[in-house]
């Protein structure tokens, strides 16, 4: 039995950290490393994780992707030169089901996916979660800019206290049991510097390693090469049409094209600008229309993650500010339940440019805590 008499140590717990387990979910990059060698420097039991997510053969040539080959050598070397044993695990199966599979039938079907959350909901707060249990760990920590609080009901999620790196989109569907057993060390840092000075001070090679900017399975940002892969279907030609149906040119995959896309469609001549409005794949048709066209206000969501102290649909309406894409602010919006899990939100301010498949995620609006969020759908 723990000493109840002692204080909490760093990660909330009545004991030394010489007797507190953190598995680490190591990435390779410089914030779960720093992540990793911090909680070793105060002394605790480290375990690090590194997840092999998709072919490592493929993934060595690649630079710029989280969990590539060279990304768990870096893992591997940091715990050898902070003296903590690590792991890979090959999940390859695993993220292919979950998060791959989705993305391309999802994006195939009009929707704009965001896998990035996908894979932290269905394989690092699920699969590694477990496994980090099954190593008999009291929590897992990792490199994700957010923070999480301790509030009259419970943990709570909160945004990071960096506004710039704040990865709070991405994490909306943390369920309050995975809260629970979660760390983020970083989350209270007001700049990547302060991350890459620690990284400094325990002389951490990966500690000028760049940030990863893509999706870690998609080079370059070019969602259709990976899409033309895993479904050749899906670069048949097909039409541009405007809202009536009337033809205005062709297309060699609807892939090809995003919601508000306004330049390379090919189509010039015409009196007023026109921007992807509308993916219609069963047709094989890029529906186009003026800007006017893209604002929305209203907003259906399903498979919402509630993070308040009072259940979802125990009110008409809450009144919160929500995120429609991981770029823009929060804005003003009425989250008005239809069930457990179902909600219509009226945004105060139309937005542009939202699609299927795109996270809605709510925020309040006094504080820096995140009450969730949702799945954008057709409605």
């Amino acid at each position: 039995m723990p000493d109840t008499h002692l204080s909490l140590n760093s990660l909330g717990f009545a004991k030394d950290p010489s007797e507190t387990r953190v598995v680490v979910a190591m990435s390779g990059g410089v914030d779960s490393s720093v992540v990793a060698a911090q909680l070793k420097d105060e002394g605790y039991d480290v375990v690090g994780v590194t997840l092999q997510l998709y072919d490592h053969g493929a993934a060595l040539a690649k630079k710029g992707a989280c969990c590539a080959g060279v990304d768990i050598h870096d893992a591997r070397r940091v715990a050898e030169e902070m003296g903590f044993p690590h792991y890979v695990l090959d999940y390859e199966n695993i993220f292919r089901d979950a998060v791959i599979d989705e993305f391309a039938d999802s994006y195939l079907g009009g929707a704009t996916p965001v896998p990035c959350i996908r894979c932290n909901e269905r394989v690092k707060f699920k699969d590694l979660l477990e496994t980090a249990r099954d190593l008999d760990a009291d929590c897992m920590a990792t490199g994700h800019y957010i923070q999480r609080k301790l509030g009259p009901a419970g943990a709570e999620l909160h945004s990071a206290a960096d506004a710039n790196r704040d990865q709070s989109y991405f994490l909306f569907s943390t369920t309050e049991e995975q809260l629970d057993y979660l760390r983020f060390p970083l989350g209270h840092l007001k700049s990547k510097d302060e991350t890459r000075a620690l990284a400094a001070k325990y002389g951490l090679a990966v500690a000028d390693k760049p940030d990863s900017q893509d999706i870690c399975f998609v080079p370059d940002g070019d969602y259709a090469s990976v899409i033309r892969k895993l479904r050749p279907e899906a670069a048949a030609p097909g039409e541009i049409v405007d809202h009536t149906g009337r033809v205005l040119g062709s297309h060699d995959g609807v892939i090809n094209y995003t919601i508000g896309q306004r330049r390379g469609l090919g189509i010039g001549g015409l009196s007023e600008p026109l921007y992807v409005v509308k993916l219609d794949p069963d047709n094989r048709h890029v529906v186009v229309g003026p800007k006017s066209m893209l604002a929305t206000r209203t907003v259906p969501v399903k498979e919402v993650n509630w993070l308040g102290d009072a259940p979802f649909d125990s009110q008409e309406e809450w009144h919160v500010a929500v995120k429609v894409r991981s770029t823009r602010p929060p804005t003003e919006a009425i989250v008005r339940p239809l069930s457990a899990t179902t909600a219509s939100v009226e945004l105060i301010a139309p937005e542009e440019g939202i699609s299927p498949g795109q996270a809605c995620v709510f925020y309040d609006r006094a504080s820096s805590r995140i009450f969730g969020g949702g799945w954008i759908h057709k409605g």
